[in-house]
């Protein structure tokens, strides 16, 4: 019997009659199977809508088949609500519009529009939304409103309750209702005559029972996400207004939430944070009173577990790192005002507080930007730094609760106990102090789920009953802001007691009166049902064992919407090993059939998943050792051929390009089709007419006493500069930069045979990346005299490619001899090098004129840029060069990736789609990046000349 059971075909042919883009292959359910819980539950099929009409006709494919939907985008909910055994439908690829109205007063957002996106959009206005979750690099809008997100500074004053303006809602009837509707109330009395009459009857009910309003305003006097918000019935009067806010931190069990508009809060840009460290959580949790009181905007707890998990990041502040941690707790506080002078004297103010408390280090507050950033690192990316350290095989349980903040302490003391209680000995306490909202996770066994194993869960059912009774002893709450889901579904009515509870069974009744929106979600009177559908997580690889799934990595991946995302390359592993386990052959054929074009061919092992996850996984580590794996030995031999050769290769790949240049286009176009056909998209590249002309041989310089030494990107031999430039692109620009500025260059030997590796690491070719890395570390050496010289690349992407083939000894590039580290060379690219030495050197000798400025550019970071941290400089750079820069919110990897973008071009213009459309309408004079192939990419994808920043400041530096 196979562990995937199949889809009901009725149930499919209603989908597919409502919405063109229906998912029904193992892949496509498992990997959506998943979701930053720990539960599991496989869906019988995704469906992708693109607009509210599809969304609407779904419903009523649900209502005809019987079986449940759950509206799901981000993935990044933690108690369960984003997974379902029903028809789970993904709004993140179609629902990601963002409109900034009234100057950025109000912002109107698809459910798709992940939070980090909208508030860059709104920087520019000064304002930002007010909810600020931790998870706001990949959570989006649709579960902002889902849960009545709030965060670490936004408290129950301007969260999405508070914040949000109006929404557009589709009712599991298919009736759409456009809340800002002047009439929007009497539209729904017209409409749902049954909701609104119930909505009225229930507000009287309530605003008629003293004990009832007193208990809900207690209630929502704290941070509280457990059940419907009854305080709607209090706060609002017009049905329609009720069921607005009704729907919020409704965890998609009401309505479907096609757009939302909030009322925005203003961005306060000088803020100054600084981290309190005592010698034990009660003596820090004594002093909160004292430190609420000096108004900072957020006071963040980090326990000791907490600290020490911290000081394994490389990242770690020092404020951190340098703590020898035994029972201390941190606060994280911080202080934003709108003017430098407020914020000087809330500092002043807050000052002598802090230094009156026993604190294990003096107190400091800083404004200085990369430590502030440091800290903030460190306590965002907390749950998943802890879970990814957890033990392999076992789940991390992560709980949210709030108590009023003067029982916080005790409440933390006795936690410790229950955890000592149950040998949770490894669980961590952290969050949002200020609001009384605290997080603590605990790693449980739910056996590895390869094996069919019983475990046992008696432990794990006993600690929760405990801790439920502990919080509301304390008058507090069990879920403050991380949605009741299904982990707290079961305690609803404990909390509330029974007669709110009929009331929000009345509501559920009301508005989806056949229980087709997520059902088993917020409300169940099943007493274990928090125990059910739990998540196991089979060992595979070392390199994503640590993933917690927590979806950080998704908004960075260039084939989030062609194929797979990071999270789903790596779950898509586990499903494989667990089919593998339990001997499910036909199982596992299908969806290594499935991942080899999915989660393999279009990977663009970029390394962008690494810098947006909190554990530093790279899947392009994973992909690269399976594209390894696919190999055979006689395309490693013929890749380590071409390393001994590579000057050769590389001036054939240039040559190649000029004949098909010089060749009407359908020629090579034809000939690389049949190529593909013949053996395999993946291995011969695509020709088409956006391709350049090939580059030219690389130079060589000799010098005797340079100041650096160049290191010429090879893929200025294989691809020509853009039309319109130079003619001899970076390389040529590059020379005349430094011989302008005064700064002589050397080459190493042979540079024309020289690569950074990158194409056989990419490509998993390890013998030929051995080779080459031998290449040329040896003529790096005699180049740089011992690595007394710097080295300077003159495209991103073989900088880093240098920095990684250089320190890569343990890499399947030979063994390490013991000197073979990037701390023998200094590699620096030209972008950072041109910036801090070529542009002082340049205005010192009058050969930079602000004169010939042009009006605007548009940059195209790169992958790369990002990896080496050289951002800041390229705008820098472009700032001497135009009056106006500008880099699109929506800027990503290309995707082009060496080859990969004329393999599949499809990655790449998937990749590019929503970056193009913001180029053009943003219009500049001209377009630059880092990158050769990124350029072509970005030529590609824009219809606009992408050219090396450096060719545009050597144009410049002709003008003065």
């Amino acid at each position: 019997m196979s562990l995937l059971s199949p889809a009901d075909t009725g149930l499919i042919d209603h989908l597919r009659a409502a919405a063109d883009e229906v998912g029904t292959r193992a892949s496509d359910r498992l990997a959506a199977a998943h979701d930053a819980s720990h539960y599991l539950l496989t869906p019988q099929a995704v469906v992708k809508p693109r607009n509210r009409e599809e969304v609407a006709a779904l419903f009523s494919a649900s209502r005809r088949s019987g079986v449940p939907m759950t509206f799901r985008s981000g993935g990044t909910s933690l108690s369960g609500q984003s997974v379902s055994d029903g028809v789970l439908v993904d709004t993140r690829r179609h629902f990601r519009d963002i409109d900034v109205l009234d100057d950025g007063a109000r912002v109107r957002c698809g459910p798709g529009a992940v939070v980090r996106v909208v508030n860059a959009r709104l920087l520019r206005h000064g304002r930002k939304l007010g909810p600020d979750p931790a998870s706001e690099i990949a959570c989006t809008i649709g579960g902002v409103v889902a849960n009545n997100s709030s965060g670490m500074a936004c408290g129950i004053e301007a969260n999405t309750y508070r914040t949000l303006d109006s929404a557009v809602l589709v009712l599991p009837s298919g009736t759409v209702l456009d809340t800002s509707a002047a009439d929007a109330d009497e539209q729904l009395r017209t409409r749902e005559p049954a909701i609104h009459a119930g909505l009225l009857e229930l507000r009287d009910r309530i605003r008629t029972d003293a004990e009832a309003v007193a208990r809900i305003t207690q209630l929502h006097s704290i941070k509280n996400t457990m059940g419907y918000g009854l305080n709607s019935f209090i706060d609002h009067d017009d049905p329609v207004r009720i069921l607005e806010h009704l729907v919020i931190g409704s965890e998609g069990t009401l309505a479907f939430v096609a757009e939302a508009t909030f009322r925005t809060v203003p961005l306060l840009a000088h803020a100054s944070t600084g981290l309190l460290v005592f010698d034990d959580l009660p003596t820090a949790t004594s002093v909160l009173p004292e430190i609420i009181a000096t108004g900072a905007a957020t006071v963040e707890l980090l326990d000791a577990t907490s600290l020490r998990v911290a000081q394994r990041d490389e990242k770690c502040p020092e404020e951190i790192r340098d703590l020898d941690v035994d029972a201390h707790c941190a606060l994280l506080v911080e202080f934003q005002e709108e003017t430098k002078e407020a914020l000087g004297r809330a500092v002043s103010t807050a000052l002598p507080v802090f230094e009156a408390f026993p604190l294990s280090r003096p107190a400091e507050l800083t404004v200085d930007p990369r430590r502030r950033s440091a800290l903030w690192h460190t306590r965002k990316g907390l749950f998943t730094a802890v879970a990814g350290n957890r033990p392999s095989g076992t789940a991390a349980l992560l709980e949210d609760i709030a108590v009023p903040v003067d029982r916080l302490g005790e409440t933390c003391t006795d936690l410790s106990e229950l955890f000592d209680q149950y040998d949770y000995s490894d669980a961590v306490i952290f969050g949002h102090a200020k609001d009384g909202n605290i997080h603590f996770m605990i790693t449980e066994e739910f056996g590895s789920g390869t094996g069919g194993e019983d475990f046992d869960l008696d432990r794990y059912a006993a600690f929760t009953e405990e801790m439920v009774d502990l919080v509301l002893s304390r008058g507090g709450t069990l879920k403050a802001e991380h949605g009741t889901g299904r982990i707290m579904a079961p305690f609803v009515r404990r909390q509330v007691g029974d007669d709110l509870y009929a009331v929000m069974t009345r509501v559920k009744e009301l508005v989806d009166p056949q229980s087709l929106l997520n059902p088993g979600v917020l409300l169940s009177d099943d007493p274990k049902a928090h125990l059910r559908d739990l998540k196991t997580t089979p060992t595979t690889e070392a390199e994503v064992d640590r993933c917690v799934e927590c979806g950080y990595c998704e908004p960075v991946c260039p084939s989030r919407d062609l194929t797979l995302t990071p999270r789903e390359r790596i779950v898509l592993r586990r499903e494989i090993a667990r089919a593998e386990a339990a001997g499910d052959e036909e199982l596992t054929r299908t969806l290594r059939r499935e991942y080899d074009y999915d989660g393999i061919d279009t990977c663009a092992v970029d390394g962008m998943c690494q810098t947006a996850c909190p554990v530093f996984i790279n899947t392009g580590d994973l992909v690269r050792r399976l594209r390894q794996e696919n190999t055979n030995t006689i395309e490693e031999a013929g890749w380590n051929t071409a390393a001994k050769g590579w000057g050769l290769v590389s001036s054939v790949g240039g040559v190649a390009l000029n004949s098909a240049k010089a060749m009407p286009t359908q020629l090579p176009a034809a000939a690389t089709r049949i190529g593909r056909k013949i053996l395999g998209d993946d291995t011969v590249p695509s020709y088409s007419a956006d391709l350049p002309a090939g580059g030219s041989k690389r130079v060589a310089v000799s010098e005797s006493n340079p100041d650096v030494v160049w290191f010429s990107s090879c893929t200025n031999t294989m691809f020509g500069p853009e039309d319109g430039g130079s003619g001899d692109g970076v390389a040529g620009a590059f020379r005349r930069l430094c011989e302008r500025a005064g700064i002589s260059l050397r080459t190493p030997r042979g540079i024309p045979s020289l690569c950074c590796g990158t194409p056989w690491k990419s490509k998993g070719m390890v013998e030929g990346y051995a080779t080459m890395r031998k290449y040329v570390r040896r003529e790096l050496w005699a180049a740089t005299d011992g690595g007394r010289i710097p080295v300077v690349c003159d495209a991103s992407s073989c900088t880093e490619g240098l920095r990684v083939l250089l320190g890569d000894g343990a890499d399947g590039a030979g063994a390490n001899d013991g000197a073979d580290t990037t701390k023998d060379f200094e590699i620096i690219d030209a972008v950072a090098f041109a910036t801090q030495t070529l542009l002082p050197a340049l205005q010192g000798r009058g050969a930079l004129s602000t004169e010939h400025r042009l009006p605007s550019i548009t940059l195209h970071p790169t992958c790369s840029s990002t990896q080496l941290g050289i951002n800041e400089d390229l705008t820098a750079l472009a700032g001497s060069i135009a009056e106006e820069v500008s880099v699109p919110d929506s800027w990503g990897c290309c995707a082009f990736a060496g080859d990969r973008g004329m393999l599949h071009p499809e990655l790449t213009a998937s990749a590019t789609k929503d970056e193009a459309a913001e180029v053009d309408s943003i219009g500049a004079d001209i377009h630059a990046s880092t990158n050769r192939t990124c350029e072509i990419g970005m030529t590609r994808a824009t219809g606009k000349p992408y050219r090396h920043i450096l060719e545009a400041l050597d144009e410049l530096v002709d003008q003065a």
